[in-house]
């Protein structure tokens, strides 16, 4: 008889999703309607770029800090203390007046933001089978991109009525991330004492240097996230969050076939042509703005992108000791918020100087760079085959 698969969907899992669909609803009902608060404060193009360049900057720079302090301290801990302090910001960006200050309370959001992602991501891999990780990672990764799905377009109706309600409507999804949080309990990862605070011991280099190849593929979402909705509207595409809309049900519909099929076949066989896709929609956005440019260029980047985050993180979980997932991630979602960010800030300055066009052609190419880099890198870090995984217990409970 066929041995039984290990469960996946238990009540633990879904209550991580509804988690994560609370943080990522809130997060993208704020993050496409901040530039356009910018620009209406009087700032430029080049400013409201500078807002999710800022949080994502301040989460790169904080994620190995604060990775490393969910292993220590306990993920439940850091995921209720992040999203409490999202209340706080939350406030203050209705309070805000002036640009530069909606622009100083992203820098200080993104310090905390790096702790949700990190310690959600950890907690969430204690829960997943290791023979389902990939897929699991899939599953989990569509409460994400459902919240992405109706957020954009959610976010623009209430700034109708003014900026203060996105806060207001943010302010209350931060207490809700933080009542579900309350809820959640330690997967059952039990760690040694964990190596001392240092650069040695607290960042995963290998992972880190790894990681630059979603540096180089997420500078062209950082564009995506700032930038689509103002380029739908540029050239008369409605509704302005159609972009968002198309490419998260793309992702919706590939994530589950694609992390089932990295899990049988190897996650590098699944990665490699993403990152083709990935560049390949980028690219098609620099040939056009209006709406069929826009919907291809969802459809095939959607393919690409939605697929490649699972299949490298359950790829890199294998080689990574249990009681360092929190610093793991945090490299991870160093090197990935530093392209966007990076992404957000150079986009904009391009857009202002020479069009949205232009933008998003610096970002194919960059983007074009990432699987030549992951081949040489991957080799270098991991072996010629990838390497072995790290050879330690996982003491995950299989039902958990």
């Amino acid at each position: 008889m066929p041995r039984a698969r290990d469960p996946l969907f238990t009540p633990r899992f879904f209550l991580m999703c509804g988690f994560s669909f609370t943080v990522f609803l809130s997060a993208f009902m704020l993050l496409p309607t901040a530039p356009f608060r910018i620009l209406a404060l009087g700032g430029s193009t080049f400013a409201a770029g500078l807002f999710l360049g800022f949080l994502t900057y301040a989460s790169a720079l904080s994620a190995p800090v604060t990775g490393a302090l969910a292993d220590r301290l306990g993920k439940r801990r850091m995921l209720v203390t992040c999203a409490l302090a999202m209340v706080a910001f939350s406030a203050a960006y209705g309070w805000s007046s002036r640009y530069p200050v909606l622009l100083l309370v992203a820098l200080l959001h993104g310090i905390f933001w790096s702790g949700l992602l990190a310690a959600s991501a950890a907690h969430m891999t204690d829960l997943i089978p290791e023979s389902r990780r990939a897929e699991g990672i899939g599953y989990w990764g569509l409460s994400t991109i459902a919240a992405i799905a109706v957020a954009p377009a959610l976010g623009f109706s209430i700034y109708a009525h003014g900026w203060v309600w996105v806060c207001v409507t943010n302010l209350m999804l931060s207490l809700a991330m933080a009542g579900i949080a309350a809820c959640l309990r330690e997967a059952g990862v039990r760690a040694s004492p964990p190596a001392p605070l240092g650069w040695r011991g607290l960042v995963e280099w290998r992972v880190m240097r790894l990681s630059l190849t979603l540096f180089l593929y997420s500078f062209g979402y950082g564009g995506i996230t700032s930038f689509v909705a103002l380029y739908a509207d540029r050239n008369g595409v409605t509704p302005k969050g159609i972009y968002f809309t198309a490419l998260s049900i793309v992702m919706l519909m590939t994530r589950p076939v694609s992390g089932r099929l990295a899990d049988r076949i190897g996650h590098r066989r699944v990665l490699l042509p993403c990152l083709v896709l990935i560049a390949a929609g980028l690219a098609l956005l620099g040939v056009g703005g209006s709406r069929p440019w826009l919907l291809a260029s969802a459809v095939v980047f959607g393919a690409g992108f939605g697929t490649a985050y699972p299949v490298y993180v359950a790829y890199v979980m294998r080689h990574v000791d249990p009681r360092r997932r929190g610093a793991a991630f945090g490299g991870i979602l160093a090197a990935f918020d530093t392209g966007i960010g990076t992404g957000s800030m150079a986009l904009g300055w391009i857009i202002t100087h020479a069009g949205f066009r232009a933008a998003f052609g610096v970002a194919a190419a960059l983007a074009a760079l990432s699987l030549p880099y992951f081949l040489i890198a991957d080799k270098r870090l991991l072996g010629p085959t990838g390497g072995a995984p790290a050879r330690v217990v996982d003491p995950t409970p299989a039902a958990a």
